[in-house]
């Protein structure tokens, strides 16, 4: 069994030696552990850092492409290295390496997929009420998305095994944690959560300047899932309210010119309102089974990529494991054999 710790990293030549000395060099269960640094176009010496540290395998950007695609890459690094489970876990030492051990056992008794660690937020003292209360928000929704039960859904320490890390397909530029878990959800994966507890603050977070941009940022990436992942949802609700306005509107403009006609000839307007409310909230609920219907294609497309990946990881495996051929014997021959 192999395991396999990926760290992600932008410009961490302060925190990263460190961070390589917490992780474990043993575990139950675990026959090889090897450390991968994923380098996010670093302009100091993270990479020379990685090096001097021990870590196993490098993965260099020549310029930041940002953390989603980090995690990517190096998930896809990890399949062909051969691991049979994959750590994720932050540069910054903000988790503590030894929850790793914890992090993997659930997978190694195959009662889970993914594991996500779930940090105790009320707890950390750097984070604000606000930021506690919008984690608490998102990771709500999230669980209402991905019908799990994870209590952290931004918690980038996780664990995957092999199936897990194949089904994975992120297509925020900006982060990984919550899309990757609605992945899970939709793909039927099991996922699991255990506590877990976190270092001392070493740095600001790079993600988020201030509290706004995360309100903002967060938001977003909230509304995004929403659209995505339960689109027929969001339209058919959204559509429902506008067409039922309408219908208001001209059951308003019903009453006034059965009951009162003379006042009706300068409603008119409100009928032509009433008109446009039910055609715009019909039109927004076709659009919701349009996005349904490509929701449903997603899921196809999605199902083809794993089989392809697995497909290549397997083929790549068996032209290392094949034996290479044994080497000409360039010699003279003898001129006295007949």
């Amino acid at each position: 069994m192999k395991l396999i710790i990926q760290i992600p990293c932008l410009n961490e030549e302060a925190t990263l030696a460190q961070t390589v000395a917490d992780l474990p060099t043993s575990i139950p269960g675990i026959d090889t552990i090897e450390v991968l640094v994923i380098d996010d176009g670093s302009t100091d010496r993270t990479v020379e850092v990685a090096r001097e540290a021990g870590v196993h395998h490098v993965v260099r950007f020549t310029r930041n492409k940002g953390l989603a695609r980090a995690f990517m890459a190096g998930l896809d690094a990890s399949l062909q290295l051969g691991a049979d489970i994959i750590v994720n876990t932050d540069a910054d030492n903000q988790y503590c390496g030894a929850g790793i051990a914890a992090l993997v056992k659930p997978i190694l008794d195959q009662e889970a997929d993914m594991v996500i660690g779930s940090r105790p937020i009320e707890e950390i003292a750097h984070f604000g009420f606000l930021k506690k209360r919008l984690q608490r928000l998102g990771s709500w929704v999230i669980r209402k998305v991905s019908r799990t039960s994870v209590p952290d859904a931004t918690s980038g320490f996780r664990a995957y095994s092999r199936e897990a890390a194949l089904r994975m397909n992120v297509l925020n530029d900006f982060t990984y944690t919550l899309e990757t878990i609605i992945q899970a959800g939709q793909s039927n994966i099991h996922v699991a959560h255990v506590p877990i507890q976190v270092n001392p603050p070493t740095r600001k977070s790079r993600l988020f300047r201030g509290t706004g941009q995360y309100v903002k940022r967060s938001a977003l990436t909230i509304f995004r899932i929403f659209m995505v992942y339960k689109s027929l949802r969001v339209f058919a609700l959204i559509g429902g309210l506008v067409f039922a306005l309408g219908v208001l509107v001209g059951l308003r403009f019903v009453y006034v010119y059965v009951f009162h006609p003379h006042a009706s000839r300068g409603m008119i307007q409100s009928l032509i309102l009433a008109a446009v409310l039910l055609i715009i909230g019909f039109q927004v609920m076709v659009m919701g089974f349009i996005a349904d219907l490509i929701a449903a294609n997603r899921k196809l497309i999605q199902d083809t990529l794993f089989r392809v990946r697995q497909l290549e990881l397997d083929e790549e495996h068996r032209v290392r494991q094949r034996p290479s051929p044994p080497p000409e014997d360039d010699a003279p021959a003898d001129p006295e054999a007949t």
